[in-house]
């Protein structure tokens, strides 16, 4: 967001605006956090993992805000708003909310048009226009070549969302049971019907993220019959053959159960996770393998001798020394930096709209 803020303050700078800029930030200090988990404040949603108090030193942690730390904003006079993480509805919606449109239509609106132009036939990154009234909304597809349907704006309530007719929001719950969608012509579509059932109390969820360690990734290929049908048999082999290697190559200073070797073979339901519905076989696979280890070095280091290593696995029956993966790139290792894991999927009670976020306003 502060990357976002220096671009506004350069464009309202170099054209003389004299504009009002909020910065809204959701950003959770970890001490907040802990008190309010010490209070019984923080329940989980929906599969959430069991946390402790530790999780939110280790996590980065935003709460998602609602329309009102926006409206707040705009009340105070800002006519650039900038905020953290929010519902995405909530960004479309604070303003009319604001102003005092029906609520289950401004919501529905929102829902709608929160991924532009993805609802459109054919779906593109382009934008919606809506048209806000008392009793419907209309919404238009702006891009040139698309066209909207009742169909494709009723099924955007499925995108994200387990249950297709209700949507749950810091303030209460988008119920789209009733609402109809009517074609006014190939571009337009007129929602009616849908309603806004307020929360007995209002919460805002928790997103939190910790470091899990860092990633180098190989990729590569086989079409050897023969090597396709051993490399089941294969990848345990080679797993136990490199945690014994890395505790050679680095003297013991690096463990094995530290450091994760992951192959997934792809065209043998890699995709699926699960053997494939019509088994046969696989003509070619392409095989992805992704090292996962404390430090970047570490990763890279494991990558290079499992690379080396993976292209000539002993297959029975060939003798001596075969290739079984063919690399597409020299050298076949790519770094992809750290990697992150979700660590929270909870709400926090008890709380009002705007105390969970601070507001800093200047003017530009």
């Amino acid at each position: 967001m502060d990357r976002v803020a220096r671009l506004v303050r350069e464009i309202a700078a170099a054209d003389d605006l004299g504009l009002t800029l909020g910065l809204v930030y959701s950003d959770q200090p970890a001490a907040r956090l802990e008190a309010l988990h010490d209070a019984g404040r923080i329940s989980p949603l929906l599969h959430a993992p069991e946390i402790d108090r530790d999780v939110f030193a280790r996590s980065h942690t935003v709460a998602m805000m609602g329309v009102e730390p926006i409206q707040e904003a705009l009340r105070s006079g800002c006519d650039v708003v900038l905020a953290g993480r929010a519902s995405d509805t909530a960004l479309f919606a604070a303003l009319p909310h604001m102003e005092g449109a029906d609520p289950g239509l401004t919501w529905h609106m929102a829902k709608t048009i929160e991924c532009g132009a993805a609802c459109a036939v054919p779906p593109s990154a382009n934008g919606l226009l809506v048209h806000l009234r008392d009793d419907h909304f209309d919404v238009t597809t702006l891009a040139e070549g698309s066209r909207l349907t009742p169909r494709s704006v009723a099924a955007h309530t499925l995108y994200e969302n387990a249950d297709p007719f209700r949507v749950a929001e810091p303030s209460g719950t988008l119920d789209t049971t009733d609402a109809t969608y009517e074609a006014v012509d190939e571009r337009t579509v007129r929602v009616r019907g849908a309603r806004f059932v307020p929360a007995d109390g209002y919460t805002n969820k928790l997103e939190g993220a910790a470091l899990v360690g860092y990633q180098t990734v190989i990729v590569g290929g086989v079409r050897d019959q023969v090597v396709i049908k051993h490399l089941p048999a294969l990848v345990p082999f080679a797993r136990k053959y490199f945690a014994d290697k890395i505790l050679d190559v680095f003297g013991g200073t690096v463990d094995p159960a530290d450091v994760d070797i992951d192959f997934r073979l792809y065209g043998a339901g890699a995709v699926l996770a699960v053997p494939e519905p019509e088994p046969g076989p696989a003509r070619e696979l392409g095989v992805l393998i992704t090292v996962t280890a404390p430090s970047q070095e570490t990763a890279h280091a494991v990558a290079t001798f499992v690379a080396h290593a993976s292209s000539h696995l002993p297959i029975p029956e060939y003798d001596g020394l075969v290739s079984t993966l063919a690399y597409p790139f020299s050298p076949p290792e790519t770094d992809r930096g750290p990697l992150y894991r979700f660590t929270l999927h909870h709400v926090v009670t008890g709380v009002t709209p705007t105390e969970l976020f601070r507001t800093v306003t200047e003017e530009i």
